[in-house]
């Protein structure tokens, strides 16, 4: 059972998760462990769902879906009949109304949908995975010379499910730059497997790229892929300004995360998500939304 933070009704509610038996057999279970690291966190695995769901065969599973994750349809820009695949209904875009965005200078908005952890000054060489299991960042990005710059800084850690809106986008105005790739597995990035697989992020495929922000310094931006997705898509253009809340790219099927690196002195977070995730809880999250202030100096 996940229990997650909803920060508009300030309360615990119990989250609701795609495939939840199928995660625990391949995550508890002696068998699913071994087949899970035989092939299922293997590249091919992915890219075959991957086709599935690329596949005008995928569309049946889309109204059952809606309706067993109770997804608002209504701010959908397409209309729910006219998703040609199941991939197509799940990087679905939204209209504008759906996601406000902050556009407040000194306001840290959420890059995505999701369930949100976040750590300040924290130590590079001893980041949260969970409780009792630790990563680096240098691993992470493999590049020692970026990840010293932020040390001491903030970490945010979003989590995205299955039935979250995938798409991800900017915090703040500035000049993204170029995307750099880590090939890497595909193990889910579910709590049941956060906690089972050490070093999860540095295991699976991810991407990365510095954002040079206007009003929070050069943010490291991190894609990190999961079982099933099948792809991380930028769609942005490096080295062209970008406004708040623009999209910077998607993910195809599956849970993901996205991690963002402030540094030093650039940021505080919301108190009542640093509390929550001090507790160990994540906070429920919409894009666009508030979620810390500019430290002015």
């Amino acid at each position: 059972m996940i229990q997650v933070y909803n920060r508009e009704k300030r309360k615990y509610e119990i989250e609701k998760v795609a495939g939840d038996k199928y995660l625990k057999w391949c995550y508890e279970s002696p068998l699913g462990k071994s087949l899970t690291e035989l092939f299922i966190k293997k590249k091919l695995f992915s890219k075959l769902y991957g086709f599935y769901c690329d596949s005008k065969f995928s569309k049946r599973k889309i109204p059952d879906f809606i309706k067993e994750f109770n997804i608002d349809s209504n701010y959908f820009l397409k209309r729910e009949t006219d998703f040609e695949s199941f991939n197509d209904f799940f990087i679905r875009e939204l209209k504008k109304e759906a996601r406000p965005i902050n556009k407040e200078d000194n306001i840290l908005i959420s890059p995505g949908d999701g369930r949100l952890l976040a750590y300040e000054n924290i130590s590079i060489d001893k980041l949260i995975q969970v409780k009792g299991i630790h990563y680096n960042l240098s691993e992470l990005i493999a590049d020692d010379t970026i990840a010293r710059q932020y040390e001491g800084g903030t970490c945010l850690i979003l989590r995205l499910c299955p039935t979250d809106y995938h798409r991800f986008h900017f915090i703040d105005k500035g000049i993204p730059l170029e995307n750099h790739f880590i090939n890497g597995n595909y193990y889910s990035v579910n709590p049941i497997a956060i906690e089972k697989i050490p070093k999860l992020y540095c295991q699976n495929k991810r991407e990365w790229s510095i954002f040079k922000s206007e009003n929070f310094g050069d943010v490291l931006h991190i894609e990190v892929g999961a079982t099933c997705v099948g792809s991380i898509i930028q769609t942005y253009k490096p080295n062209t300004k970008v406004e708040k809340g623009a999209e910077k790219g998607y993910f195809k099927f599956g849970g993901s995360t996205t991690i963002l690196f402030l540094k030093k002195g650039k940021v505080k977070i919301d108190e009542d998500i640093i509390e929550q995730t001090n507790k160990g809880f994540e906070c429920k999250v919409l894009m666009g939304s508030s979620i810390g202030k500019k430290i002015i100096s």
